[in-house]
C-alpha cells in the first residue's frame, strides 16, 4: 500500500465502559466524589439540560503522554525532565532554560529539536518575563456520559458503594480506616479528539520545520502508537480496584490528506456518523478526496484503522517558509 500524507486525524466514538472510577473530583468526609458535569441533550427533539458522569480531556491527554513517553524513552529524543517525566517536561532541562535569552523562534527552534515530548503535547514556557507558547498538536474533549437511551431510559449512571478496612490477622474493624464510600460509573460515553498531524516538528512562529523528514515520520509514528493505547487502556483513579470494563467501543477515524480539517463529530448526537459521511461528501467537493472516513464497529476494528494508519500514514508537510 502506498503512503499516505495525514493533514490531520480526529476519533469521534461511543465507549461503553463499566464499573469505572476515572476521574474522582476528591473526598469530603468518608464520601469520594465523582466528576459530574452538566450539558445540553436533546429530548423529544428539544435541547434540555442535563447532569452526567465524565470523564475530563486532561486525564485522556495524560493518559496519551504517558503512553507517548514509554514509546519514545530511549528512541527518540526527550528534554532532560521527560526522561524522567517531570510534570514540568522541557523547564526542568536546565541546558534548555540557559537559552531563554533567545528570540522567541529560536526557543522554539531548541523545545522542537530536543524534545518529543514538549513537540506532540505543547507546553508554556514561563520564566521571569518570558511567556513561549508551543501548541500541542493533540486535542482531547471531554469524555461525556451519554444520558439517555432513544426511548428516554437513562443510559449513564453512577453508584456509591460502601467500603471498609479490616485488620488482617483478627478480622476486626481497623480503628485507623474508617469506613468510606467509594463511586462506581457506568454507561456510554462520548468521545471526541483532533491531531494536528502537520505541526509535527513545525515551528508555529518561524513558519518552518525545526527537525528532518526522518525524524517527523518516527515521531509520527509513535504519536499514533501511543493514540492507539489510549483507548486500549483508559488509565485514570482507582484502576486497582476498579479497572473499567469496557463493553464496545465504536465510531469513525476521520483523515485529511490535504489542508483541510479532519471533521469530528459528538456522539451525543445518535446520527454523528451519519452526518460525518454528508460532511466528507462536502468536503470532497470542496477539495477532491481530501477527506476519509473509517467507520469501526469495535475495539479490534478501531484497532485495524489504526495499525493502517501507522504502517502507511505519514505527517504531511507544509510547502512555504523554507
Amino acid at each position: 500500500m502506498a503512503t499516505q500524507t495525514i493533514y490531520s486525524l480526529s476519533i469521534s466514538a461511543a465507549a461503553a465502559l463499566d464499573m469505572h472510577s476515572l476521574n474522582n473530583e476528591g473526598g469530603e468526609g468518608n464520601q469520594i466524589s465523582t466528576r459530574m458535569v452538566t450539558i445540553v441533550h436533546k429530548v423529544s427533539g428539544k435541547y434540555e439540560p442535563t447532569t452526567v458522569n465524565a470523564i475530563s480531556g486532561d486525564m485522556f491527554k495524560h493518559i496519551q503522554a504517558e503512553h507517548l513517553y514509554r514509546l519514545a524513552n530511549g528512541n527518540l529524543p526527550l528534554c532532560a525532565g521527560c526522561q524522567k517525566f517531570s510534570g514540568s517536561r522541557i523547564l526542568d532541562d536546565e541546558e534548555f532554560m540557559k537559552n531563554l535569552a533567545k528570540k522567541d523562534g529560536d526557543v522554539i527552534n531548541d523545545l522542537l529539536e530536543r524534545c518529543t515530548l514538549d513537540d506532540l503535547e505543547g507546553n508554556l514556557i514561563a520564566k521571569g518575563n518570558r511567556s513561549v507558547p508551543r501548541k500541542s498538536i493533540a486535542e482531547f474533549g471531554w469524555v461525556v456520559g451519554i444520558p439517555t437511551t432513544d426511548d428516554g431510559k437513562r443510559l449513564t449512571q453512577t453508584e456509591s458503594y460502601f467500603h471498609v478496612r479490616y485488620a488482617q490477622e483478627r478480622g476486626e474493624e481497623s480503628t485507623s480506616q474508617p469506613i468510606f464510600h467509594r463511586p462506581a460509573s457506568s454507561g456510554v460515553y462520548a468521545i471526541v479528539a483532533n491531531f494536528e498531524i502537520a505541526r509535527i516538528g513545525f515551528n508555529d512562529i518561524r513558519q518552518q520545520y525545526a527537525i528532518g523528514d526522518d525524524e517527523r515520520a518516527k515521531r509520527f509514528k509513535a504519536f499514533m502508537e501511543s493514540i492507539l493505547y489510549t483507548f486500549i487502556e483508559p488509565n485514570g483513579a482507582m484502576r486497582g480496584t476498579q479497572n473499567p470494563h469496557i463493553l464496545g467501543f465504536e465510531g469513525a477515524v476521520t483523515v485529511s490528506t490535504q489542508v483541510m480539517p479532519a471533521p469530528a463529530l459528538s456522539a451525543l448526537d445518535e446520527n454523528y456518523r451519519t452526518e460525518l459521511q454528508r460532511v466528507k461528501n462536502a468536503l470532497n467537493q470542496v477539495r477532491a478526496d481530501a477527506v476519509m472516513v473509517h467507520e469501526f464497529n469495535s475495539m479490534g476494528e478501531f484497532a485495524e484503522i489504526m495499525r493502517e494508519v501507522i504502517a502507511n500514514g505519514a505527517p504531511y508537510k507544509f510547502n512555504y517558509g523554507g
